[in-house]
């Protein structure tokens, strides 16, 4: 195990493949990339949290991450959604321009998990869009994936209500899992994580870590996060990284936090708790992967996809 102030680190035991050479890596001195698996406590202060993820990558590179993963709202939690619109910016407004230039000088790949992006009629219609933006070591913008499922939920027994679609427009399609330095990753964002059929499109178009950066509500979070997560990595043979927000963000909002690192066997590698801001540092073994995946092959297993909507009365 590692450990740092700023929060917890695990390791898992693998071996790596040769990689592909147009990508730069870091690796552990073992010989295998490392993800930094990152969790914040963003409130309405947007410079206040650039500051912290700041501190976050910065410990990241210095421990060799080539790939660090933030969380949904990393640029901020807004206190009402007339809030949330107006501190909401562009892709090309300071946010984007001060990670990309964090990128640049630490070396390092950024997933930045949940962007709230002006879209595309903002002017006359004052929607937003989650995107996932994932940036390479020279800050160039390489994936951009706007999520796709909202959160609309009425839980009044446990006092939570939320309507995502209120504000927000859903993404129109997933991305192609892409290469980078610690594998090939598909891209979702917090509620995407409860549908399976997302994980296992992307898993079928080649990803082999999926990630979910979040901010699940304490109650949600007690009861799903971490079996959904497991699920994900069992029926996908993929490692899953799952970055989260964590703590009060401010007087109407709490996050469960416990951001998540699971092997392709279901195995978690690591928990940053659910108290304070942190990170795991992973190990990522695309051997171990594969080798799962011959063993006990599901996707040779699976029947064609017509079999799955074809169902018989017959007893």
């Amino acid at each position: 195990m590692f450990f740092s102030i700023l929060g917890s680190y695990a390791k898992v035991s693998s071996s790596l493949p040769a990689l592909t050479a147009k990508l730069h890596y870091r690796m552990s001195s073992s010989g295998w990339p490392v993800a930094a698996v990152c969790q914040m406590n963003a409130t309405p202060d947007k410079q206040a949290n650039l500051c912290a993820a700041k501190e976050l990558l910065e410990e990241a590179a210095q421990r060799g991450a080539s790939m660090a993963f933030l969380p949904e709202a990393f640029d901020y939690i807004g206190c009402s959604p007339e809030e949330t619109l107006a501190l909401s910016e562009s892709l090309e407004g300071n946010t984007m321009m001060q990670y990309s230039q964090m990128a640049r000088k630490l070396g390092i790949w950024l997933s930045l998990g949940g962007f709230h992006e002006r879209g595309p009629a903002w002017e006359t219609e004052k929607r937003i869009y989650i995107s996932h933006v994932v940036m390479n070591n020279k800050g160039q913008i390489v994936s951009i994936y706007r999520k796709s499922h909202m959160f609309d939920v009425e839980l009044p027994e446990k006092g939570i209500s939320i309507k995502e679609s209120a504000f927000t427009i859903p993404g129109q399609s997933l991305v192609s899992p892409f290469q980078t330095p610690v594998g090939k990753v598909g891209l979702g964002v917090c509620y995407d994580l409860r549908f399976p059929e997302l994980s296992l499109a992307l898993q079928k178009n080649g990803a082999e870590i999926l990630t979910f950066p979040s901010a699940f509500t304490e109650v949600t979070g007690a009861a799903h996060w971490e079996v959904l997560l497991r699920a994900r990595a069992i029926e996908n043979q993929c490692y899953v990284l799952a970055p989260a927000q964590v703590g009060q963000h401010h007087g109407k909002r709490s996050s469960y936090g416990h951001a998540l690192a699971v092997d392709p066997w279901g195995v978690v590698m690591g928990d940053c708790g659910g108290e304070k801001a942190g990170m795991l540092l992973v190990e990522v073994d695309l051997d171990k992967m594969r080798s799962i995946r011959t063993n006990m092959p599901l996707q040779k297993h699976r029947r064609e996809e017509s079999f799955y909507t074809r169902l018989s009365d017959e007893q």
